[in-house]
């Protein structure tokens, strides 16, 4: 992998907090970017049948997630409206109680997949 002249893109959090610029377009970064995951939130929490204020609560947890366990550079973590499409029967046919037990179920399938190094 080359070197990353970008120290925002290196991962490292000691340059950014030194540079008062690089800081600001971090931050701006960040609350374009959940600005912006609002009304996607809220359209797929429609899509699913479910209230907007759980999907926004679970895209905030989402997003503090990923930035503490780290991401690559220039991904968005946020809500798939494919996600949202297989949700909704489930969410209409069980409630929305089955929702954090398939999603508990998808992580330990990804994490499996991670361990075995399988790509999906």
């Amino acid at each position: 992998m080359p070197p990353v002249s970008d120290p925002a893109a290196s991962g490292n959090l000691r340059p950014i907090l030194r540079s008062p610029s690089l800081l600001t377009r971090e931050v701006l970064a960040g609350v374009l970017t959940a600005l912006a995951l609002i009304p996607e939130v809220i359209s797929f929490s429609v899509i699913a049948g479910v209230d907007p204020q759980v999907s926004l609560i679970a895209s905030v947890v989402l997003c503090l997630a990923m930035s503490v366990f780290g991401g690559r550079p220039a991904m968005v973590t946020a809500a798939a409206g494919s996600v949202a499409l297989v949700i909704g029967p489930m969410v209409h046919q069980h409630g929305v109680g089955y929702i954090l037990p398939a999603v508990i179920l998808a992580g330990i399938i990804q994490i499996l997949f991670g361990l075995c190094a399988w790509r999906a």
